[in-house]
């Protein structure tokens, strides 16, 4: 298994007139291990997939899949509040390569945790790759509670670790607590890349890295040299940023300034909507802040 630590940049899907613009997807990847990103993931939240057809999602992980072409662990993200559109997907990420999956719990129907059980369970035997559960209770309006982890990663070996898009940082301690230090547990909010870190976690897939991705990488490189002083400047020195993404629902802002770096077309597919003015302007004298547009 390669190593699933550090920075896992969850990359934007690119569109131009309403299509996915596969090119510019390409691009971006390039840029992120030029940049030192210590992984990929599509399709993910920041990657729009409840926008996207099956067929868009398959291509998506497709092409990244084969753009990544083993520099980096490629970790697609192919949870879907459908079972078997995400069986479907699981099994195509490892047909076409990819290192491991990032499956979100299903949102919406709000499943009891005997429900997330079978539902992961299911998904975690359709396949030998790794697994890495998502629990993003603010959008899936349900917690993936450790009881329920603890059952999986013992019935399924395969269950390598979480991503925890959870501001309970009391629940992430229980969490590494309870399932071990070589769990693989990663932040999934921004403002606790850092801390989680300081706890034995693995990294994390940040929003961010879509702008920063050197400095976001740069987070844990300080923290596994010991450069704890210096890792907790950066922490500091990226928290406006880490705010600013989150001006609007996540990935309009990123996208915004992606498109003002030159990076992509900065489109939204309904229902999402494009940044208002106002924040927009926001988002502007920020990305001037940090050097990403002159």
């Amino acid at each position: 298994m390669k190593e699933l630590r550090g920075s896992i940049v969850p990359i934007v899907t690119p569109f131009a007139d309403g299509q996915v613009d596969y090119d510019r997807l390409v691009g971006l990847i390039e840029w992120q291990i030029e940049s030192g990103s210590h992984g990929i993931s599509v399709t993910g939240t920041t990657g729009e997939p409840s926008s996207l057809t099956l067929e868009e999602r398959k291509q998506v992980i497709q092409v990244a899949c084969q753009a990544v072409a083993g520099r980096v662990p490629f970790v697609p993200g192919t949870g879907s509040v459908n079972h078997r559109e995400t069986l479907e997907l699981t099994r195509y990420a490892e047909k076409v390569g990819a290192d491991a999956v990032l499956v979100i719990a299903p949102y919406y129907v709000r499943p009891s945790q005997e429900g997330l059980f079978r539902h992961f369970d299911a998904v975690a035997k359709s396949v030998e790759i790794p697994v890495i559960l998502y629990n993003i209770p603010g959008r899936t309006g349900v917690n993936i509670e450790i009881d329920t982890v603890a059952r999986l990663k013992e019935a399924n070996p395969n269950i390598v670790g979480v991503k925890e898009s959870n501001k309970d940082f009391e629940h992430i301690n229980r969490l590494l607590h309870r399932m071990g230090r070589e769990f693989l547990v990663y932040s999934g909010i921004e403002l606790l890349c850092f801390p989680i870190l300081a706890i034995g976690g693995a990294g994390f897939v940040s929003a961010t890295g879509n702008l920063l991705p050197h400095k976001v990488a740069e987070l844990y490189n300080r923290v596994q040299e010991g450069q704890w002083k210096e890792a907790q400047d950066l922490h500091y020195w990226l928290m406006p940023l880490n705010d600013a993404v989150f001006l609007e629902i996540n990935p309009v802002p990123v996208k915004t300034i992606l498109g003002l770096m030159g990076k992509i077309r900065p489109e939204v597919r309904l229902p999402l909507a494009p940044v208002s003015p106002e924040n927009r302007a926001k988002l502007e004298a920020l990305a001037r802040q940090y050097g990403l547009i002159q």
